[in-house]
């Protein structure tokens, strides 16, 4: 086995590198126009946004996590309430639920590392406003069963997709079920600027009304003061540096899911490592792998081991589960396949400036891991 190869977890100067004249032309012209919040770029990426999710309203704001916060204050979530959310996400989820005054409510995780329904449904009582499904690693869950769950109970559905734009369920996006849903344009995001942004979509009137108020210290197109609001506006360079980005960003999804299908075919004759659905497995589930999340024996090991050999990897979310944050005072939750799965769980490089042989070469490195190189 070659030693010499290095492979990034994420190449963030590819970033630019990879448009690098087209980025720059879109740039200097926002400066030379000194065109800088709330200018035509945003109003032109949240037309792409639209058009893409088939949404009826699109705004761009500051960050992933501010577009939740947004998102729960436009649906009237506040102290008293609970929203049940998985345990295995980023602290964001369960943050965005604090600091609108509600109780984040934790549960389980399926086998596809989503939000597990049936430990939600036994996780409602009478205090439960909301449920926030959570669409990791470019995944989108089981919505059938969680917008039956909302329906059974009276519950809205805040869908925190920030790791999940272009993926869907049944032919339908991720973002797009509940009565709003979020994305993060975070750079090593499926779609990234360069610094933070987010994004906030709904179909619904009252939500879209609350949300263009809630963003822009709630002025109204008039520029009238009619509501407490606050100031989450997508910058307008970002937006230009998105509106370039988007352009390629189908063929982006084309790569990611080729590359998770080379990593299928290397590694799925390995008892010692469970993989997520290969691309085209399941006909309701359209993957888009913003990250490549194995479960794997002897995890730390393995990592140490690929880390040797050049290989970055990563175990997602600092390698603890929201409840197990002792400093947030979640106490408790007993949440076993959670936990195990964090005793188990390991990201592999996953982005469009790898190439084939890098995938191979990684392949290479966990067959060999195990003992079972070719």
């Amino acid at each position: 086995m070659a030693g010499a190869r290095q492979v990034p977890f994420f190449n963030y100067r590819a970033l630019f590198e990879s448009q690098e004249a087209e980025l720059t032309a879109a740039v200097v012209d926002v400066m030379r126009r000194g065109a800088y919040i709330l200018q035509s770029d945003l109003a032109e990426f949240e037309a792409n946004l639209r058009k893409l999710l088939g949404v009826k309203y699109a705004f761009g704001v500051a960050d992933g996590t501010n577009a939740l916060i947004i998102a729960l204050r436009a649906a009237g979530i506040g102290p008293g309430d609970e929203v049940i959310v998985p345990s295995h996400t980023y602290v964001a989820s369960a943050a965005s639920i604090h600091f609108v005054g509600a109780t984040p409510v934790l549960v389980e995780c399926r086998d596809d590392h989503l939000i597990d329904h049936d430990s939600a449904r036994k996780a409602v009582t009478r205090r439960t406003k909301a449920i926030m499904p959570v669409q990791l690693n470019g995944r989108t869950g089981d919505m059938d069963a969680i917008m039956q769950l909302a329906t059974d109970h009276g519950l809205q559905v805040i869908e925190d997709a920030a790791q999940a734009l272009g993926s869907k369920f049944k032919g339908r996006y991720a973002g797009t079920f509940g009565r709003a849903g979020t994305f993060s344009f975070y750079p090593a995001k499926l779609l990234g600027c360069f610094g933070d942004g987010g994004g906030v979509v709904t179909n619904d009137d009252r939500m879209g009304e609350q949300l263009a108020l809630l963003r822009d210290h709630g002025r109204n197109s008039d520029g009238e003061v009619v509501a407490w609001g606050t100031n989450s506006r997508l910058d307008n360079l970002q937006a230009a540096i998105l509106n370039v980005k988007f352009k390629t960003f189908e063929k982006d999804l084309v790569r990611r899911r080729g590359l998770a299908a080379l990593y299928h075919r290397g590694l799925h004759d390995l008892s010692e490592v469970l993989l997520p659905p290969a691309p085209g497995a399941d006909p309701d589930h359209f993957d888009v792998f913003q990250n490549y999340e194995i479960e794997a024996d002897r995890r730390d090991e393995l990592k140490g081991h690929l880390e040797k050999v050049g290989v970055r990897s990563i175990i997602q979310f600092g390698g603890k589960a929201v409840h197990q944050y002792a400093g947030l005072g979640l106490t408790g939750y007993r949440l076993p396949r959670t936990e195990l799965l964090y005793r188990r769980a390991l990201l592999l490089p996953m982005n469009t400036s790898m190439t084939d042989d890098d995938a191979h070469y990684v392949v290479e490195c966990i067959r060999s891991f195990y003992g079972r190189g070719r």
